[in-house]
């Protein structure tokens, strides 16, 4: 088998980037091409054994940095300037054939959407052992041994047999940490780890969070940890890098990022505040009510939701909460005609809406709209922004020419962008930006309904922060209702009206907020509020500690 270079040590330098500049080219349709700077003159050294956090709101360059350590560049990206030295050697000079020894082997990367990574067609142990076995630095035998002794450190279910299961056969929790078993099964000696838990509801990300940390801990390997949330990376990282616009704005330790911050923009995201939002009763009348019910995909043998019964009230806010795979997204699409019901209905405005969204008016449509997760995916990249707001305006009002322009520049004013945006295209905006857009595109067609489904779980804090103050203002001033989805109780004490709590497709906890969040409650509430990371040093060894004596004790 062959050997890695030999190292200096245990210790001592592992990572050394400097004067790091990587740019790509953008093509604007209609225009010439241009070139951009992702990141600009950043420098960082990483010690063997230690985390790096990176963070920064989207755009700021962090995933672009975490790559590079690998020498790899996304499409159109090119590294144009500065030094990537790893284990002793600049990995940029060593061609393409250099870099792929080392990926896999010293360098491994594991992404934010572990569903999107894993190859559906293989069973997980082939694909956990695959770069130990391609790179020679392990038989089968001693691949697989290694691989549930990682699945077993990992906390994963049934570790002996577990690799033998397809990605679709477990959940996103435990398939993220099957993924850092495959980054370890290789002995590297840096892993990547670009936003691993983001994605995952609260109760899970705590189980795989304490999993990375303790896998790094017990094998020694040196982590650049990737992620827009300082409460998280508190948790995991031994130092800070704040970046932004693809700049370094701050870095050191981590107590002395989160309690005595240099920089204006860091005590910025250090200090973003819970927005007060102030509990409206309930009117007389709701005028969405959802009753009793039931849906499932498939041949209809497993039931996704379960006799749900919720209403919503004019200008007010339904948070709905939940984990992965609790219904919270299966609601919204019953709602909307997209999952037709087993049984049940769903009544807005006072009649009875059909189930499929085939038998709904036009009217219906453009009275309940929706604003997705993912606004990179929710736009035609090749169309601009006043395009994108002006299709709704078109389609329900047949807004044309200047009354159409005169409309989107109101909608752009409306969401504190202004109708200089108006010509850009979605590759030009940031990703809070993109999504300030989808909420117009959603209020142009002058709903009584926007569903939200994760609209702020990608965004940093202050961006985060940004959209819901915009959501709520938009609400008095447009008296539009809200159903909110997430997995953020800090989220919910901001928004919401009245919450919802499902678990395994059942309404569990369901009222007024100022009820639903005070004691007694429940287990499955008491474990979400327990579970929201808090920006304290130390907080994931308390919660870990807090839940092994509930558990002890029933």
């Amino acid at each position: 088998m062959a050997d890695k270079p030999a190292k200096e040590s245990k210790s001592g330098r592992l990572l050394d980037i400097r004067n790091l500049r990587i740019e790509a080219t953008v093509y604007p349709p209609g225009e010439a091409p241009r070139n951009v700077t992702l990141v600009d003159d950043v420098s960082l050294t990483l010690e063997r054994g230690k985390v790096l956090g990176l963070i920064g709101e989207s755009g700021a360059g962090k995933s672009t940095i975490g790559l590079s350590s690998m020498g790899y560049g996304r499409g159109g990206v090119r590294i144009t300037g500065g030094e990537v030295i790893l284990n002793g050697r600049d990995i940029l000079k060593g061609g393409r054939s250099g870099i792929r020894k080392i990926r896999g082997r010293e360098v491994c990367y594991v992404a934010q959407s572990a569903a999107a990574a894993f190859n559906p067609a293989h069973q997980l142990m082939d694909q956990v052992v695959e770069a130990a076995l391609l790179h020679g630095t392990a038989r089968r035998a001693e691949a697989e041994k290694r691989a549930v002794t990682l699945f077993r450190k990992l906390g994963l279910p049934d570790p002996d047999n577990i690799g033998r299961r397809y990605p679709h056969q477990v959940s996103g929790g435990q398939l993220q940490r099957v993924m850092t078993a495959m980054a370890l099964c290789s002995e590297p000696d840096l892993i990547v780890f670009d936003e691993p838990t983001t994605a995952l509801d609260v109760t899970t990300q705590i189980d795989v969070l304490a999993a990375i940390r303790d896998a790094i801990r017990d094998t020694g390997v040196a982590a650049l940890y990737i992620t827009h949330d300082l409460a998280v990376v508190a948790q995991v990282a031994d130092e800070i890098m704040v970046l932004r616009h693809g700049k370094l704005v701050e870095w050191g330790g981590t107590r002395q990022i989160i309690k005595e911050p240099r920089q204006q923009y860091t005590n910025a995201l250090v200090s973003v505040h819970e927005i007060e939002h102030q509990e409206k009763k309930p009117t007389d009348h709701p005028f969405l009510s959802v009753k009793n019910v039931t849906a499932s995909y498939g041949n209809g043998q497993v039931k996704v939701l379960k006799n749900v019964s919720v209403d919503i009230h004019p200008g007010q806010t339904l948070a709905v909460v939940g984990e992965s795979g609790s219904g919270k997204s299966t609601l919204a699409r019953a709602i909307t005609g997209l999952l037709p019901p087993m049984e049940g209905s769903i009544t807005f405005g006072g009649k009875e809406l059909s189930n499929a969204l085939s038998g709904r008016s036009k009217e219906d449509l453009r009275q309940l709209q929706m604003v997705y997760q993912m606004a990179d995916v929710a736009m035609n990249p090749r169309q601009p922004v006043a395009t994108i707001i002006g299709r709704p305006l078109e389609f329900y009002f047949g807004m044309r020419g200047k009354e159409r322009d005169r409309r989107v520049a109101e909608l752009l004013d409306k969401i504190e962008m202004g109708k200089g945006f108006a010509d850009r295209y979605p590759a030009e905006l940031s990703g809070g930006q993109k999504q300030r857009v989808c909420i117009a595109r959603a209020l142009a067609a002058r709903p009584k309904l926007i569903i939200c489904d994760e609209v702020t779980s990608a965004l940093d804090p202050l961006v985060a922060n940004g959209i819901l103050k915009l959501l709520l203002g938009l609400q008095a001033e447009e008296d539009v209702a809200y159903l909110f989805i997430t997995h953020d109780l800090a989220t919910v004490k901001s928004i919401a009206d009245s919450i919802a709590v499902m678990y395994r497709g059942e309404i569990v906890r369901y009222g007024p907020k100022s009820e639903v969040l005070a004691p007694p409650f429940d287990p499955y509430t008491d474990l979400l509020l327990s579970s929201v990371p808090e920006m304290e040093i130390g907080w994931l060894d308390k919660a870990i500690a807090s839940r092994r004596m509930e558990s002890a004790g029933n």
